[in-house]
This record gives structure tokens, sequence and C-alpha cells, in this order.
């Protein structure tokens, strides 16, 4: 591969940085929301979250939520259009993920060409794309139970949708942690998404 190949287009880096910032932000500020009313016994640090009290953390969930929202609309637009996710993130095979899985495990799992995502990352990357469709959608569900309450009744009604959006912002973390790690013990990925190259 040359070192020069474009791995990442300018409008797949644009859109990977506001969504990471948006997400962020939403996380942080969704953290207070929960506070106020939570679902488990257990409350989020204050130090880990945004907005200062209810009213404030909706503000930024919801400021937030418009540029997420739009930002994930184009990177949709042109992952399909484009082709990039047929080519990037399909085929995946049951066979394919257990022979990654073994690989991983044996520490053999290869990195060499960051260009080409192996099955774990494209299962993860396919997944994290419907997680943050499932938050959207849960999400509208929270916000407008009435309006959406069609929506609202598939997730098992407003405290469905309310366990619905928290797993699946639970998801979403889960792979941004991971997502970290892994561009930290190989750093070219992360320079990629930075040069394109």
């Amino acid at each position: 591969m040359s070192r020069r190949q474009t791995i990442h287009p300018l409008i797949v880096r644009v859109t990977h940085w506001i969504n990471a910032f948006a997400i962020l932000i939403m996380v942080m500020s969704g953290w207070r929301i929960y506070n106020a009313s939570p679902l488990f016994p257990f409350r989020i640090p204050e130090s880990l979250t945004l907005g200062g009290w209810l009213a404030g953390a909706l503000q930024w969930h919801f400021a937030a939520m418009w540029l997420f929202a739009g930002n994930l609309l184009v990177y949709l637009a042109y992952g399909i259009f484009s082709g990039r996710f047929r080519a990037k993130l399909f085929p995946i095979s049951a066979r394919a993920i257990f022979a990654d899985l073994g690989a991983f495990f044996r520490g053999r799992l290869s990195h060499d060409d960051i260009a080409v995502y192996n099955t774990i990352q494209r299962l993860l990357y396919a997944g994290v794309i419907l997680a943050l469709l499932v938050l959207i959608l849960s999400g509208l569900s929270i916000w407008k139970p009435i309006q959406f309450q069609e929506l609202a009744n598939l997730m098992g009604g407003y405290e469905g949708a309310r366990l619905v959006h928290f797993f699946a912002m639970a998801f979403t973390v889960g792979f941004v942690a991971v997502h970290i790690v892994m561009a930290l013990l190989v750093p070219r990925s992360l320079l990629a998404m930075l040069r394109g190259r």
C-alpha cells in the first residue's frame, strides 16, 4: 500500500470529528439528565456530567443532538451513496467473526493494512451505526412521547424507551472506549483519521 493512499476522504474525517464532539457533549449532558431520574440504583459522578442542573443539561443535550443528527445524516448519505459502507463494512460472516476472535485471543489479529477493516471492526462499526440510530429514535420517543407514541410503544412505552436509550448509550460509550484504546495501540489509524492517508 502506498503511504500516500487516501484512506479516509475529507468528508469522512470531518464528520468523524464532529460526531466525536457531539457524542461527548450528549453523553456528558445525558448523564446529568439521568441523575435527575435514575433508572438504576447508581448515579454518574457529577464531575463527568455537563449542564450543572437538569434544564442546563437538557439545553446542552438538544444543542448537541441537532448537530449530531445533521452530521450523522451527511455521514450516512456519503457512506451509502459513495459505496464506502459496502466496501468497508461488508460482508460480515459468522465464520469470519469467529476466525478473527480466535486471532484476537491468540494476539495475532493483524493491523498491517489500516485501510482494510477486519471482521470484528466491521461488526463493531456496523453495530455502533445501528446503536446511534437507535439512540436517535429512542431519544425522540423520550422527548415527545405523545407525538411519537407509536415509536415509543415499539420500545415498551416511555420507560421502555428510556431503557433502550440507556443501553444504546452504554454500547456507544463502550465502543468509543475500545475505539480510543485501539487508536492508541495502532497510532497509524489515528494519524489516518487526522491526515486522511
